[in-house]
């Protein structure tokens, strides 16, 4: 019998995958191997968030009241993705969650909290409550810029019983100083033989112009992928609305640091979001701003035009989310990424691919279809920097995790996104829920960082950017898989197991 020569199958392009007729999720697929020729450390993460802001671990965490506020966003931040401080509060509370991050580390502190030594010891400790931190510096009229009188330190005011005595009779005034001009290498070595846990910078007239913590020199060296801006704070974004009094909450913000802005809406392509992003535009020039959340190529268009920095992209596809079962409305996430990742390219746009994470490998599927960044709820709320409370269940550890279209969180404002705050009847688009514990940042990013890493290894590309080349030169190969082909390729066929 003479040999036939039969072709043989080597998968989709994105586009034939997703130009099918039905909508396509992370389950649906599955992407094919390519030629390793470089080390996991060879692969370079880093992916755009907005036009302006590259993270080098390109992971977000969702501004969500059980997932982010300061902590978790000092968490993202250091191990070089960022969070997104939620609006679930009042204007003051959100603003004091993002300077807790601006100040939380940047080498040269430039604008540190600075007393008097009038001020008392219970004013050390209102700061100690916000910001975590009493090393603080004293001048003559407790602003930087005038001179350095002493500092209090914790060691200062830790058994005196008085908190109404004034600084000025316990703070340390044998100082340690370096002058205008130093390095972070001379003030890191000058904090190493003093012992000291701060390190007032001073002008030649002995007036205090910024300050060096050790803790700070201590986390650039453990954290060298951190996200800073271009005064080595850490970079922070925030959620809001689109009410009128959202606008009151982005000046407040912009103040405080932020930068970057999310206008959170379950559906971006709004006249109210539209009118918020003219506004953010005008008035919050120096803030990037990302519109959304859009899943059609005309959506990305309508906010693209109004000069969005950036793409959230996803509708109803969030682990605790109902807004598809509920409304009808919305599109399966593999779709919408892709979708929107071409039409978003026209303009030069990154998009951060929100919701459907439930494993790594979604991590990599929302890259492998375009996306610069992912955002993630639920593979966050469940460590220890998330907001929520911990419980037990049937001797489990587990985590509060709510959506905020939940009848639990819209009780306590989250319907603000949902254009419902002022209806007396509720629809709930989401639920509340638990996830299991997973420990601290510190541990998990790392993890979650090197799964990545592996991931694109595997699939033969040392950065995001050739990843989406292959997506363009089609060279990047995908196949749909049927649900045998979904049980198959997780554990099964065990009598028990452990993860």
């Amino acid at each position: 019998m003479a040999d036939v020569d039969l072709p043989l199958p080597n998968g989709l392009s994105a586009r034939e995958l997703i130009g099918s007729k039905e909508g396509i999720t992370y389950n649906d697929f599955i992407l094919l191997p390519g030629y390793i020729d470089f080390a996991v450390e060879d692969v370079d993460l880093r992916g755009r968030l907005t036009r302006e802001i590259t993270l080098n671990c390109p992971m977000v965490s969702s501004p969500m009241d059980t997932v982010t506020e300061s902590k978790m966003a000092i968490a993202m931040a250091v191990h070089g993705g960022i969070g997104i401080i939620h609006f679930n509060n009042t204007i003051e509370e959100q603003v004091r969650e993002v300077r807790k991050v601006k100040r939380f580390e940047n080498g040269f502190i430039p604008d540190p909290v600075v007393l008097s030594p009038q001020h008392r010891i219970r004013d050390v400790d209102e700061i100690r409550r916000n910001f975590g931190f009493s090393g603080i510096p004293i001048t003559e009229d407790g602003k930087l810029g005038s001179k350095l009188v002493g500092i209090i330190t914790q060691r200062d005011i830790d058994f005196e019983p008085d908190r109404d005595r004034p600084l000025g009779e316990v703070m340390t005034k044998d100082l340690t100083v370096a002058h205008e001009g130093v390095t972070l290498h001379e003030a890191n070595l000058i904090l190493r033989e003093s012992r000291k846990g701060k390190l007032p910078i001073v002008d030649d007239r002995y007036h205090l112009v910024s300050l060096i913590s050790r803790n700070d020199m201590r986390t650039n060296r453990d954290y060298p992928l951190a996200t800073k801006d271009a005064n080595k704070q850490l970079r922070v974004g925030a959620a809001i609305g689109t009410r009128t009094i959202d606008r009151d909450r982005a000046v407040a913000l912009r103040d405080a640091g932020v930068d970057v802005i999310i206008v959170d809406s379950a559906q971006g392509d709004s006249a109210f979001q539209h009118d918020m992003i003219r506004f953010l535009k005008q008035e919050c020039p120096e803030v990037q701003v990302v519109g959304g959340n859009v899943v059609t190529a005309d959506q990305v268009r309508h906010l693209a035009e109004l000069g969005v920095d950036g793409l959230r992209v996803g509708m109803g596809i969030g682990s605790i989310c109902t807004t598809q079962r509920v409304l009808a409305v919305g599109r399966p996430q593999a779709t919408a990424v892709f979708t929107c990742a071409m039409a978003a390219r026209e303009y030069g746009l990154p998009i951060v691919a929100d919701g459907g994470i439930a494993a790594i490998g979604d991590i990599m599927k929302a890259f492998a279809l375009g996306a610069s960044s992912v955002m993630m709820g639920s593979m966050f709320a469940g460590t220890e920097e998330a907001p929520g409370r911990y419980v037990y269940q049937n001797g489990v550890k587990v985590k509060v995790y709510r959506g905020m279209a939940s009848s639990e969180a819209m009780r306590e404002g989250g319907d603000k996104r949902y254009l419902a705050e002022d209806q007396a009847i509720k629809v709930a688009q989401g639920v509340s829920g638990t996830v299991i514990d997973r420990g601290g940042m510190r541990d998990y990013m790392p993890y979650l960082t090197l799964a990545v890493r592996h991931g694109f290894q595997d699939l033969g590309r040392r950065t995001l950017e050739l990843l989406h080349q292959g997506i363009l030169d089609q060279s990047l190969r995908f196949e749909k898989i049927s649900a045998s082909a979904q049980r198959e390729g997780g554990v099964h066929d065990l009598v028990s197991y452990k993860e």
